[in-house]
Formats: C-alpha cells, structure tokens, sequence
C-alpha cells in the first residue's frame, strides 16, 4: 500500500521504516530537509513540499500520516492539505493531539469529504523492533481501507499468552492495535492510556525512593538497611506481579548506573496527563492517583529526589525524552509545548 508520512521525528521516520520493511510505499517529508536522508537510501521518496507528496501519491484514495507535536504546527499543516487533497482522501493523525481538536477537524474535513482518523500512538523509540500498539477513532470505511498499515505497524500476536476465556480467532487487539469508535475516541483512548503511564511510573519511583533512603542516618541505626537497588529492580522483572516494561526500563538504566547520575530529575509531562486529569474532573469521575502523578512532575521543577531520576529514567528508555536541568516557564506550559508527536 502507499502511504504519506509527514515528520520523520523518533517515531515518525521508524514508523516509514517499518512499513517499508513490510513492502509499503511510503513518500515522506519533514521541514527540515536533511531529515528524509537516511529513509531515501532505505527506499522512501523525499519530496521537498506537501505539494510534491500529494501529487507522489497516486493511489486513491491518498492515505497521509503525520506524525508532529500537537498544536499550531499539525493545525497548520492539516489546512495546507485540506487544500490539496480530494474527497475520500484520507488524513491519519498519530501524534499526541488533544482529542476534542479531532472531533473538530474531523467534522470540517468531512464537509469536503476528506475522511480523518486519529490514532492514538504508543511505542516510542521502540516501536520499529517491537511494534506500536494504536487506539484508532475514524469511520469504519477509512479504516478498515488503512487495515494493512494498521496490521504492520503493530506488534502482531507474537509470544504474549493469549487471553483465558478467548475465542479461536485471533482479534485487532492481540495483535496491538483496535478501532476505538468515531473521530476523536482513539486519542481519547490514548490520552488515558498516558494518565494511568504517569500514575504506574510515580509508583515507581516512589518505591525505588524508599529503597534508596533506608540507609538514613535518621533512622535507629539496626534499622538501617544499604541495598542494592539495582539487583532489587531486576529480581522484581522475574516472576513478581510488579513486573512491567516500564521496570524493564528502569532496571536497564540502574544496570548502567545505579545513581542515575546521567538524569537531572526534572520531569517534563507531555500534556496528555493534564487532558486526562481534565476529563476526570468533566466526568466527576475520582482521578486521586493519577492527579497527584501529574502534580509530582510539577514538584520535580522545584525540589530533586533520586525518585524523580527513576521517572526521567524511564521516560528515557520508552520514549528518548533526555530531561533538561532547567526548568520550564510558565509560558512554555501551553498545550502545543507540552505535546509531541512521541509517546
């Protein structure tokens, strides 16, 4: 199948490769030019303009992923296409876009018949040996058309057990990726999925802290206990009911270094927490532990502990995100500076 891929950023030049690896015709194009040069050797067509991948694109109806940060630069990019495309034309978001901006887009698309999916994207940096696993909103023809990006992009059934009480046919889901429901749902999906992400790894962190800190000289001295923080993160990956990729994460980074010297602590939060936290509070529906995961990453702009060097550890590992020691201003708070096209 052919395919646009707008943004060649972390997960959107993997995602090219991953598709073509699987026989799929990708035309890609990034604002900075220098950025579809690996994917040209590897066989993707680079044009230099949105212009140039519509008309690249000869299959119909067109299909065209973008994968950038939420905010003005996707809003700007999907009006230049909406003039550029046809009906029945097909525009893919799967980056961190705010799920109620999809419910808009994709009710003026549809005045001119462009069909819009939102695909709620999970991977990271490790999407392209491992698969995304996508929350896909859109109507039931656009994407049952795009089910063969969807089935390669995803993990597929692979070594995970199945499911006790499942039927014989093997479902979207065990093979990582579902249709959500209308314009909108799949971003709404993910935007949660990254709500319950904040509160799993404050968990986490919290934990690790406590570890870390029962060698205090406040405490009675034959209470004090000097433990190996790494070997406890690995011995919990087998067999406990703790173990998650996130403490895969977390444990590579304390193989590495058990201090986390390389991380500041300082936690940047994407937006997606804030959405879910808001549509908590629209729905009425109690949110305690995802709330106050949200507000910790607030804290880690104020005050530093070894456990907020556990969370940028792990938002490392499964996303690339390398924390800065400076914190951010309350300017750069904004939707569009919080969200990116990653996880």
């Amino acid at each position: 199948m052919q395919i646009g891929v707008i943004g060649l950023g972390r997960m959107g030049g993997n995602i090219a490769r991953r598709l073509m690896r699987d026989g799929h015709r990708c035309v890609v194009f990034d604002r900075n030019p220098t950025a579809g040069e690996a994917l040209a050797m590897e066989g993707a067509i680079v044009v230099r303009s949105l212009e140039e991948m519509v008309s690249s694109l000869t299959e119909r109806p067109r299909a065209i992923w973008l994968m950038l940060p939420a905010g003005k630069i996707t809003e700007d990019t999907i009006a230049e296409l909406e003039g550029l495309v046809q009906a029945e034309d097909i525009l893919i978001d799967g980056g961190n876009a705010f799920y109620k901006d999809d419910i808009r887009r994709a009710r003026h698309l549809a005045e001119k018949g462009i069909r819009y999916v939102d695909c709620g994207t999970s991977g990271g940096v490790w999407g392209l040996e491992r698969g995304y696993c996508m929350m896909i909103g859109g109507t039931n023809e656009a994407v049952e058309h795009l089910d063969p990006i969807f089935a390669t992009l995803a993990p597929g059934l692979g070594s995970i057990p199945r499911t006790p009480g499942l039927g014989d046919a093997v479902s979207r889901a065990e093979r990582g990726y579902i249709h959500t429901g209308p314009a909108g749902s799949g971003h709404f999906v993910k935007m949660v999925h990254n709500g319950i992400e904040y509160g799993l790894m404050q968990a986490y962190a919290e934990g690790f802290d406590i570890l870390r800190n029962k060698d205090s000289t406040e405490l009675p001295e034959d209470e004090r206990f000097t433990l190996d923080i790494a070997e406890i993160a690995e011995v919990w990956r087998r067999g406990s009911v703790i173990t998650s990729w996130l403490l895969d994460l977390g444990a590579a980074a304390l193989a590495r270094d058990p201090q986390l010297q390389e991380f500041s602590g300082f936690v940047q939060d994407s937006g997606e927490g804030r959405w879910t936290v808001q549509a908590a509070i629209e729905e009425a529906v109690p949110a305690d532990v995802l709330t106050a995961s949200l507000y910790a990453r607030f804290r880690t702009r104020m005050e530093l502990h070894f456990g907020d060097k556990m969370l940028s550890a792990m938002r490392f590992g499964f996303g690339g995100h390398l924390e800065g020691k400076t914190p951010i201003t309350p300017q750069a708070t904004t939707r569009s500076a919080l969200s990116d096209a990653g996880e």
